[in-house]
């Protein structure tokens, strides 16, 4: 079998598009998302309607902003999540898809689990809003803390930065490992990295593919200059959401 498995979109259906056209090339099984559909991006209801058909999707704490309050939120990505928010409560003549949007995104899981992989937004200590940042390796209580809590294989989003921690305290970047990294007796937590808003220095888009016996992570090419045109067109979206979109940061 072979899983897709996508994270932090970020209203961003260019590079969404990108992806699915890649992940078809690779002939996956299913496709699966690890939240943040939406937040910063300019089409917010054109990449929900996308995830909508995927095998499963797991709640970003942006999907969370846009159906309720957002909280420690930027100024900017708040005003982002407010007119997410208008959006997708915009029926554009089909009310009836609007409300399978808010149905689809308020039924959202914060975990799934099958056999010996978890899927989660942040992390399996806090599923929603915490960050495992590379430099947490330097944080050896931190670490332990979580992998006591993952049976064996983790896999999340949340820092758009995409890697390999391992239970004895290193994390590999996909160079590292020569984008891919097996599935061995050690526990592991994967970080798939961001479809719609890389932050490792590399602005094309990130995700994984996971076998029965190791994770390749793929980088795809979008039309950034288009995305950004996008963002820049809308007032209450911060320029600097198309800006950094170039820089991978």
């Amino acid at each position: 079998m072979k899983r897709a498995i996508v994270s932090d979109i970020h209203g961003n259906i260019d590079a969404l598009q990108a992806v699915l056209a890649d992940i078809q090339s690779q002939e996956c099984d299913s496709i699966y998302c690890l939240g943040d559909i939406v937040g910063y991006g300019p089409n917010p209801r054109e990449c929900v309607d996308e995830v909508m058909k995927f095998q499963l999707a797991i709640l970003g704490n942006h999907d969370q902003g846009a159906l309720y309050d957002p909280e420690g939120f930027s100024s900017g990505a708040e005003r982002a999540i407010f007119w997410t928010r208008q959006q997708l409560e915009m029926d554009c003549g089909q009310p009836d898809q609007t409300q399978k949007r808010w149905n689809f995104l308020s039924e959202l899981p914060r975990t799934h689990r099958e056999g010996p992989f978890t899927f989660v937004h942040g992390s399996v200590r806090n599923p929603l809003n915490e960050y495992v940042f590379p430099e947490d390796v330097y944080n050896t209580r931190k670490l332990e803390r979580i992998f006591a809590l993952v049976e064996r294989y983790c896999f999340q989003g949340h820092t758009h930065v995409p890697g390999v921690f391992t239970e004895d305290g290193r994390f590999f970047r996909p160079d590292d490992c020569q984008m891919k990294f097996p599935l061995q007796n050690q526990k592991l937590m994967c970080n798939v990295g961001s479809v719609g808003q890389p932050r490792d220095g590399n602005p094309n888009s990130c995700y994984v593919i996971l076998t029965d016996t190791h994770i390749e992570f793929r980088r795809v090419a979008y039309p950034i200059e288009k995305t950004m045109a996008k963002i820049h067109a809308v007032a209450e979206l911060d320029p600097f959401l198309a800006e950094r979109l170039k820089e991978g940061k």
